[in-house]
């Protein structure tokens, strides 16, 4: 399938997730707008990779929090690449340290939902009309597993907030969207972290996980290779998907919480 010289952006895409997806398009022939915000190095090197599958990319620095960051990045996207063909809002804060929402400062409670809500559907915003020129477009938003279900999920009631508020745009603006063929999905990774967010899934089938109901860990391949399906023209059926891509792990209650929780209930029983 075909997405020979479509312009991507991807945000947080130095590292991690956002560079596995930006290497699988660029394999596509995509030119590729890399986001980073500390992460320099990272992103220059990771450019001169994707030079040497012989196409056009660049690095942008912003924080997709900061409003004046995303006119910024789109601005330099299009004047270095050409209009954004396809945008994959990978980037999003997320705070490791479990906290009840009581002891979040309210700066960080606004950090966190301008950069995983608000600074995502801003980021949309400018891009669409350009889509919507080219009668074409792709965009991405990232989630968290079981995020359509907008569950509960204690010490991460601002990033879930955030993450579930853009679970029900994403499936407005595929409906609002689609007569001007532009697809809008959610893919929400498992619980993907360190080494793995780079590595393929060949490497990753020669480890187990024991949290992981599929047995192994996921990895940045199974992601990328997701999202290259929904970029691909013969896709465009497909959109307002909320997708896990999880191996069948359930964040909020894992492996280990649910097996727990059988066995009590069998003694009980």
């Amino acid at each position: 399938m075909d997405l020979r010289s479509r312009t991507v952006l991807i945000t947080g895409s130095a590292k991690g997730l956002g560079k596995m997806t930006a290497i699988t398009l660029a394999q596509r022939g995509c030119q590729v707008a890399i986001n980073y915000v500390n992460s320099e190095k990272e992103a220059l090197e990771l450019v001169q990779q994707l030079e040497q599958l012989g196409v056009r990319s660049v690095a942008i620095q912003g924080d997709v929090a900061k409003r004046e960051d995303i006119v910024r990045m789109v601005d330099q996207t299009c004047s270095q690449l050409g209009p954004i063909d396809i945008l994959v809002n990978n980037a999003g804060p997320f705070v490791r340290e479990r906290r009840f929402f009581v002891d979040y400062q309210v700066d960080e409670i606004e950090y966190l939902m301008r950069g995983n809500l608000l600074g995502v559907m801003e980021l949309d915003h400018l891009v669409i009309p350009m889509m919507r020129a080219n009668r074409w477009g792709r965009i991405i938003h990232f989630g968290f597993g079981k995020a359509a279900e907008a569950r509960g999920w204690t010490h991460r009631a601002v990033y879930a907030a955030a993450k579930v508020g853009l679970v029900s745009f994403t499936k407005t603006l595929a409906e609002e969207e689609a007569s001007h063929g532009i697809t809008v999905n959610m893919i929400c990774p498992g619980d993907i972290r360190g080494k793995n967010k780079e590595r393929t899934m060949q490497e990753a089938r020669q480890e187990e996980d024991s949290e992981t109901p599929v047995g192994r860990p996921g990895t940045g391949e199974d992601i990328a290779r997701v999202i290259d399906f929904l970029c691909l023209p013969a896709s465009d059926f497909i959109t307002g998907n909320i997708m896990d891509i999880s191996g069948g792990l359930d964040p909020i209650q894992p492996l280990p919480v649910l097996h727990s929780a059988q066995k009590q209930a069998h003694s009980n029983n």
